[in-house]
């Protein structure tokens, strides 16, 4: 994986297949998986929009599930690792501050706010009880920094979770620059370069969007706070959503997008 870079362009392009959040749910990634396995193409790029993780306890093994699928297509494709996009969701980057306990001036705050969030469940999947945390939030420093350190390890300890972690995009746009690719949502107002944690988190009245950003007229986002997703006027729309509220349903949108944008087809899992 490349991590030079928070961008990533994908280059000679064919089409641009987008997975919506997929929250550790293994079940239905895998009616997706399927379906990619069956319909993919040369020149085709992969990008996961974010929030692979969390909700669930399955956490670590929807990262190896995604991780296994990755190896597939680039082994029968002959594809680049920058072929493949892992974006930053809220839930990989609340777990990096949970990581980052020990260094937080307010670890207990930090903790049930993240843990309210479904950063608890991923942990669960590491084999780690979120009680302990709870426990060790009140002790210090050095007890936090032990326990995080666990943790990380933990996670190296499964082939290519500490690199999936490492290699984490903010956003992702075909060369045209005609679609661009995130999890949540952008600041108009504002370039790429300073949009700082706006991608995961979000921005005020960014769902009402009508106008094109920059040079993209289309923007493919993996996860919306709100319940109304008016997927099916996607096509005529600069925004388009692959993800659909409520959290329980388990459901898993994707998208195959063309590299100037255009909506070529919109699925969900079984």
């Amino acid at each position: 994986m490349d991590n030079t870079s928070k961008f990533l362009e994908l280059q000679k392009t064919n089409k641009v297949w987008a997975i919506g959040s997929l929250h550790s749910s293994l079940e239905s990634f895998y009616s997706i998986k399927k379906y990619i396995l069956s319909n993919f193409e040369i020149g085709d790029k992969l990008i996961f929009l974010g929030n692979v993780i969390g909700f669930e306890n399955k956490s670590k093994e929807i990262i190896t599930e995604v991780l296994k699928l990755r190896f597939k297509l680039m082994a029968k494709y002959k594809l680049k690792n920058k072929d493949i996009v892992f974006l930053r969701g809220a839930q990989e980057e609340m777990l990096s501050k949970l990581l980052q306990l020990h260094i937080a001036p307010n670890p207990t705050e930090i903790l049930n706010w993240v843990f309210s969030h479904g950063v608890d469940q991923t942990i669960i999947s590491y084999g780690f009880n979120p009680d302990e945390f709870r426990k060790i939030a009140l002790q210090g420093t050095i007890k936090i920094n032990k326990l995080t350190t666990k943790l990380n390890y933990e996670i190296a300890s499964n082939p290519g979770h500490k690199e999936f972690f490492s290699n984490l995009k903010h956003a992702a746009y075909t060369e045209t620059k005609d679609v661009l690719f995130v999890n949540r949502g952008v600041d108009l107002s504002r370039p790429l370069s300073a949009q700082n944690d706006c991608f995961w988190w979000g921005y005020q009245n960014f769902s009402q969007i009508n106008k094109p950003y920059l040079s993209f007229k289309r923007i493919v986002r993996g996860y919306q706070s709100n319940h109304h997703n008016d997927i099916e006027n996607s096509k005529t729309s600069v925004l388009c959503t692959l993800f659909k509220q409520p959290l329980n349903n388990k459901k898993i949108l994707a998208g195959i997008f063309s590299k100037n944008g255009d909506i070529i087809e919109l699925f969900e899992s079984k």
